[in-house]
């Protein structure tokens, strides 16, 4: 009797031939690619990170800042590689309980609260979009808005604008905020100007919101120094052996950086710390 070896029907006989596309959740800052190629909507090679997922779609943001909308499911690359996008799923804490990326007990079947009068104020875009990344889904049941100030030069000016008082509560979060530092001294200039009690002012030490995601979340031992006198953003990013030449190449940057961010565990305590202080400050009573 001839030896025909295995039995060539067992095993998944279907899915001889066939490439295994790795299914992968659509996070915030992932960023993903259209192959080249025919597509509709002249899509073909479109490159952008993840910004929203809705109704079965996924938003993507490109370095030009312009949005697309596509469905979920196959069709994209990730680092070269077919991916089927499919929807994020909440994190489960071992009590059964969705967690949010705080680390927090997620409030389900809550509808977002009409926005308070107090505001938690941070320093520029990338820090409200990391503070959105992790703390969104908290601050939306808290009707809390986290607003941009531009640069710390302008909180004093701002601050009396705003008029802080009670039951309109400010919180401000200032990159840098060491003893004598610049920001230490805008910060003491401006609640010179104000009624301070309903003003709380902290920051972290890093030169840059970019620090306060962990280094190994991003894949890398640890953040560059720069020397002084150099762009902080330009310098790491030369360090890194990363595209710095252009505007552009410092927000791919970002959203790299921002792609690698999942939940709280990969921000530093130095961050984590002070954003739940100032939710209390603007949250209470």
């Amino acid at each position: 009797m001839r030896d025909y070896g295995e039995d060539v029907l067992s095993g998944d006989w279907r899915a001889t031939g066939r490439t295994v596309v790795t299914e992968l959740p659509a996070d915030n800052g992932l960023v993903v690619e259209l192959p080249d190629g025919d597509a509709a909507d002249n899509a073909a090679g479109f490159v952008g990170a993840v910004v929203l997922v809705d109704a079965g779609n996924v938003h993507l943001e490109d370095r030009h800042g312009r949005v697309r909308v596509f469905p979920l499911g196959a069709g994209f690359l990730v680092d070269g590689e077919p991916v089927r996008l499919v929807a994020p799923v909440a994190t489960v804490a071992p009590t059964g309980r969705a967690r949010t990326a705080s680390g927090s007990f997620a409030v389900t079947d809550a509808r977002a609260r009409v926005a308070r009068a107090s505001r938690i104020w941070v320093e520029g875009s990338h820090d409200a979009e990391l503070v959105e990344q992790v703390w969104g889904d908290d601050l939306r049941v808290e009707g809390v808005v986290v607003e941009h100030l531009e640069g710390a030069d302008h909180l004093a000016e701002r601050l009396v604008e705003f008029g802080p008082s009670a039951g309109r509560r400010v919180g401000v979060l200032l990159d840098h905020l060491v003893a004598g530092s610049k920001e230490s001294r805008l910060a003491a200039d401006a609640l010179a100007r104000v009624d301070a009690a309903h003003v709380l002012v902290v920051g972290h030490p890093f030169i840059d919101i970019w620090q306060a995601v962990r280094p190994s979340s991003v894949g890398i031992e640890a953040w560059p120094d720069v020397p002084r006198g150099i762009d902080w953003k330009t310098g790491t990013c030369r360090a890194l052996g990363w595209p710095h030449e252009s505007a552009a190449d410092r927000a791919a940057a970002w959203r790299r950086i921002r792609g690698s961010v999942r939940g709280y565990a990969d921000l530093e305590p130095a961050l984590l710390g002070r954003v739940e202080q100032l939710i209390d400050f603007v949250t209470a009573e």
